[in-house]
């Protein structure tokens, strides 16, 4: 059997901790948020794509439009597949391609476009924008844009953009986000001309008819090999490459996610992407931009919804009046509306300065993935409980009864799948919050190290305490308690000083939790979890405040639009932000703590007496995968130059 790898605690945070990007060579918003500091022209003006870029983004976004016009969702899930002719003519558009450079055969478009692209496709059916984004997000293409030498990009690239579907192979039965256990290995053979790759990779999102693959896999350290988990590419027809099934989902049924198998898969060394051991690193650098695929879908499914709500309420009568003009009704309209304009003020300003690359935007693309997977989760839940029963039933139930079939129901499924695609919400926090207290744990040096002496304790509290005597008393007094700063924002200035106070109260907060605690912070999941979501707030209301100015100098008219919708966004934010800054230390999270224990040691297991479990004696928890097994089917090759023909 494939052997798990058995690390500690303190090594698996090692090999995140190695695999992180430690420096800090360009400014980030949100990190001076985390700090306490609110440097506003980092993003005001609000920035903008040049009129070139916005015209070549406009006349590819009308071709796809026309072409998505001739798709019928509807297909994808009642058959629970993409038509071939669907990803044939997505090729042909070169959506395969839109981030490819065009020296390589690809469109060579903006983030900004992609993202717009990917709000198009997906809102015709999510299992699309997960067939793109898995491709270029975090398939082959953006791996080697990063990090792959010139050869391997003349070699693949123009493969890619023109339809050869690509996967990412990072997950494994036993392995989700704590990669230090990774299993599959990647064995030097013929003297250092090749790998010999074994290991079983899960929820492979395109692996089912993928043409290229990119694999994770641990090379053992031996002589002339540093060794550590690293990136191939693999041709997906490889020998000893089987693909075990296609996986089933609660949504996304039109997704090819599987189980891959590798069985002394020989892959030759001039495939190994970057050096041995930089594999986790490649991956996680490849998700600084490639998360902003999440928010994109989020974002356009927000779009729909509200529009669905709007017409809906407007027309549904119920006592007398339309239901969108009942009180309850309304509450939930104003928070759609207001959050999907966020929603895409987020996700706009994040994709700017991904292309501009002023700013290192690792904790903004964190946070909008996070942030955005949340909040378009309570926009599809809120619009399923405004369409009643028609929310709950199905798209294909609805038409068969002569109404408007409107697939609410599943887009509540497909929607649930992004606060845990790329990292779940609760990895989110973890990391986030990791690069937010970094100026903290650098000062506190052994302060923060369990495993520190007094005598190192106390010398670290000295060099601590000349960072904190020149921090904290910036974190007093700022531009958020003048009256008149931010004047220029008209109304919304109000919220852009509470952002200011807020990212200083926030600062504050963290240093109180980290003199509290010290070390032992980070296992305060719940105090960090919430420190990241008043970031991402604040984030979310900066954006939100400066699109709207920026299109009231554009126009008038939509600008005066543009700010009402700020403005109640702004308001609902400051609520939750409130709410959490008072669940820091006000909370049950010792009570729960001390609960999930005692369930977990079965204490209460007279509590789930009455029930009938269906779930016993389907098999194990966790499959393992036998060297040489095989029960290969043909799945994996069924699109494999579909998309080419």
């Amino acid at each position: 059997m494939a052997q798990q790898a058995h690390v500690s605690e303190e090594q698996a945070r090692a090999v995140a901790e190695e695999s992180r990007e430690s420096g800090w060579d360009k400014p980030s918003l949100a990190k001076e948020l985390f700090l306490g500091r609110f440097p506003l022209d980092l993003i005001h003006p609000f920035p903008e794509p040049s009129a070139d870029e916005a015209a070549r983004t406009d006349a590819f976004l009308g071709k796809l439009r026309k072409f998505l016009d001739t798709v019928d969702g509807s297909v994808i899930e009642r058959d629970a597949q993409i038509p071939g002719e669907y990803v044939k003519g997505l090729a042909e558009l070169g959506c395969f391609g839109m981030k490819i450079p065009s020296e390589y055969g690809g469109l060579g478009l903006s983030q900004v476009a992609y993202n717009r692209a990917l709000m198009l496709v997906s809102t015709v059916h999510a299992s699309l924008g997960a067939l793109l984004s898995a491709h270029q997000s975090i398939g082959v293409p953006e791996p080697l844009k990063l990090a792959g030498s010139d050869e391997q990009k003349r070699k693949f690239l123009p493969r890619c953009a023109a339809g050869a579907i690509s996967a990412f192979l990072l997950t494994e039965p036993d392995v989700g986000s704590d990669p230090a256990r990774l299993a599959s290995t990647a064995t030097p053979i013929d003297g250092g001309a090749a790998y010999e790759l074994d290991g079983v990779k899960l929820w492979t999102t395109n692996g089912v008819v993928a043409e290229l693959l990119v694999v994770m896999a641990t090379v053992p350290k031996s002589e002339g090999h540093r060794g550590g988990i690293s990136a191939f590419v693999v041709e997906a027809d490889s020998p000893g490459i089987t693909v075990e099934r296609r996986n089933k989902f609660m949504g996304l049924r039109g997704i090819e996610n599987g189980l891959t198998r590798m069985h002394r898969v020989r892959v030759p060394a001039e495939n190994l992407i970057g050096r041995e051991g930089d594999g986790l690193k490649i991956a996680l650098t490849t998700l600084n931009a490639g998360r902003l695929s999440i928010p994109a879908i989020c974002a356009g499914s927000a779009k729909w919804s509200l529009k669905i709500a709007r017409e809906w309420a407007g027309e549904r009568v119920q006592w007398g009046k339309p239901v969108g003009e009942h009180g309850a009704v309304v509450e939930k309209i104003s928070f759609m509306a207001a959050t999907s304009y966020a929603l895409e003020s987020v996700l706009e300003l994040s994709g700017q300065m991904a292309d501009e690359g002023r700013n290192d935007i690792r904790i903004e693309a964190a946070l909008a993935k996070l942030w955005s997977s949340e909040m378009s989760c309570r926009i599809g839940d809120e619009l399923l409980q405004i369409r009643g029963g028609r929310g709950y039933e199905t798209a294909e139930s609805l038409a068969a009864r002569g109404e408007r079939a409107v697939p609410v129901e599943q887009v509540v499924r497909d929607l649930r799948i992004n606060r845990i695609f790329e990292g779940s919400s609760e990895i989110m926090r973890l990391l986030i919050a990791r690069e937010a207290v970094d100026a903290h744990l650098s000062a506190a040096g052994d302060l923060a190290n369990a495993k520190a002496d007094l005598r190192q304790k106390a010398k670290a509290a000295v060099g601590a305490s000349g960072f904190y005597a020149k921090w904290l008393p910036q974190l007093v007094f700022g531009e958020g308690q003048r009256p008149t700063a931010y004047r220029e924002f008209g109304n919304l200035a109000t919220h852009l000083r509470f952002v200011e106070r807020s990212a200083r109260k926030l600062a504050r907060n963290t240093f109180y939790g980290m003199a509290r605690w010290q070390a032992a912070m980070e296992q305060k999941q719940g105090f960090l979890g919430r420190v990241v979501d008043i970031g991402a707030e604040l984030f979310a209301m900066a954006a939100t405040c400066v699109r709207a100015e920026s299109q009231r100098v554009a126009d008038v008219r939509r600008g005066e639009q543009s700010y009402e919708l700020a403005e109640a966004f702004c308001q609902q934010a400051t609520l939750r932000v409130e709410a959490l800054f008072e669940a820091l230390w006000t909370n049950t999270d010792g009570t729960d703590a001390e609960l999930a224990r005692n369930v977990l040691k079965g204490r209460y297991t007279w509590l789930e007496e009455g029930i009938v479990d269906q779930s016993e004696g389907t098999g194990p928890w966790i499959a393992h995968w036998e060297p040489g097994e095989s029960t290969e089917t043909d799945l994996s090759r069924r699109f494999l130059t579909v998309a080419k023909t």
